[in-house]
């Protein structure tokens, strides 16, 4: 079968990208280029390239720990298709605004040489909260990585941040003018994040480089923080196919996602950007409130639904949801957990918004799996679930469902081999827990790991006393126990 390119398309009749062959001009260099970016980044891009009429932000991708998907696309021209399901799915769409991709680690220097290109005026980057190389003792850059110190040293940059900083050195040295450089990972504040890493990378080189370039950075780079949402699972080998009898061509860069995609962004930009607006991006002034609402009430459940999935034998998100008991975990956690503990953006209907969180969980279409959901949550139920735990408990409240979570991602840690824990502190986490695993036991050791909770939450009676319970529930009980405590405790 022939592969999905320009060439190939211009013979044959259905799906057909918005922009055709040489129309877009390069103006975004993006890091990381998984599915999540193409399936949102990418595809707002278009649209708004498409819809205003101005084709000059064509992306330049590059991947980061692989080559793979730069191998997939390079032979395409760029192209991949975008496939919907669920309700209101849209037709398959074939994608038009990477004009580039390369592989990051492959090609460090050419990172470097993009971002300071006068033609670039945006970067941006979806490389998971494992990609930024934080240290999980001071929320900043860990210098200590050996990766960030090879960076440092003066290799072409490997890491993300160290190929950004270095970039925009670059871009410094050749004065090639402002920069507007745009996180679109799910972390807090992530703009803001994104640039006390940048300066702290800056800070360490040596004082004759450090200080011009922090006096460059503060004069003609923004950070705007950013909301991004869409459910996009892994492709699989049948998705490949799925697409290919479609189209009538094989595009080994295929990506499914939800019709459901939303970009609330800070309208904070250095030197000119898309029109995402016109392709249904939100500009805020208010992004945490948004950020908030998504991180605590979305990916806090969808998180509650993975840990209480596993341990009840549900491999989807979608069966997990299924379970009425899971479901009104999740509804009441939204509810009387996190609604009272933050403040909702103007506009936003909490009810409704929690009713259409748990009906896009419900899709069962996207085969979202509870174990790539768990995965890394060590990274996640800190900003997912803690923080309302921390709000509930600060006001005086019980935080009994959210504390249900995070119960259930402790027995799935003290419960699954080190060995097949897919979490970056696996090591950490089995090496303070006792041989003897039972509530009593491996709860006071993961509350004593300081990566994951701080003091005050460590030494909460009342916090611990409920993890406890929970912890009984499922280990003793099992699903038919949770069951009964849901629904009648």
């Amino acid at each position: 079968m022939a592969r999905l390119s320009y060439g190939a398309l211009a013979s044959r009749e259905g799906s057909q990208p918005l922009l055709p062959a040489g129309a877009v001009k390069p103006g975004i260099v993006h890091l990381g280029l998984g599915a999540f970016a193409r399936a949102h980044t990418a595809v707002f891009t278009e649209r708004a390239m498409a819809a205003s009429g101005d084709p000059d932000w064509g992306i330049i991708g590059f991947t980061q720990r692989s080559d793979t998907v730069a191998r997939q696309l390079a032979p395409q021209d760029g192209l991949f298709t975008v496939t919907e399901r669920g309700r209101s799915a849209a037709p398959l769409r074939v994608v038009s605004s990477i004009s580039e991709a390369l592989s990051g680690r492959d090609n460090p220097g050419t990172v470097g040489e993009r971002i300071a290109s006068e033609t670039t005026k945006v970067v941006t980057l979806t490389i998971t909260e494992k990609g930024y190389r934080i240290d999980p003792r001071t929320g900043g850059l860990n210098t200590a990585d050996e990766d960030v110190q090879s960076d440092l040293a003066g290799r072409p940059p490997l890491t993300a941040i160290g190929q950004i900083t270095r970039g925009l050195q670059r871009r410094s040295r050749a004065d090639a003018g402002p920069i507007t450089v745009v996180s679109c990972d799910n972390l807090p504040s992530n703009g803001e994040f994104t640039r006390k890493l940048v300066h702290s990378f800056a800070a360490e080189l040596p004082s004759a480089e450090s200080g011009p370039l922090i006096s460059w950075l503060e004069a003609n780079v923004t950070f705007p923080n950013t909301m991004v949402d869409r459910m996009v699972p892994a492709t699989t080998a049948g998705d490949l196919d799925t697409v290919e009898r479609e189209l009538g061509l094989r595009d080994e860069a295929a990506v499914v996602a939800e019709p459901f995609r939303q970009w609330v962004i800070e309208d904070n930009f250095a030197s000119g950007r898309p029109r995402w607006e016109d392709a249904g991006a939100i500009f805020s002034t208010d992004v945490a409130a948004w950020e908030a609402a998504k991180l605590r009430l979305l990916n806090a459940s969808h998180s509650m639904l993975a840990y209480l999935g596993l341990a009840s034998g549900k491999t989807t998100i979608s069966d997990a949801v299924g379970e009425d008991a899971f479901l009104a975990a999740c509804s009441r956690m939204m509810t009387e957990d996190v609604i009272p503990s933050i403040t909702l953006p103007a506009g936003l209907d909490g009810e409704a918004y929690c009713a259409q969180v748990l009906g896009r969980f419900a899709n069962a279409a996207l085969g979202h799996t509870t174990a790539k959901v768990g995965s890394d949550g060590s990274q996640k139920i800190g900003l997912r679930l803690l923080s309302t735990v921390r709000g509930n408990l600060d006001a005086g409240r019980e935080p009994r469902w959210a504390a249900l979570a995070v119960a259930a991602w402790m027995r799935h840690v003290a419960t699954t081999p080190a060995s097949r824990l897919d979490d970056p502190l696996a090591a950490e986490l089995h090496a303070i827990l006792p041989s003897t695993r039972t509530a009593a036991t491996v709860i006071p050791a993961l509350l004593g790991c300081p990566s994951i909770f701080d003091a005050d939450l460590a030494d909460h009676t009342g916090f611990a006393e409920l993890l406890t319970h929970w912890y009984r529930i499922i280990d003793n009980h099992g699903l038919d126990g949770l069951r009964n405590e849901i629904h009648h405790g």
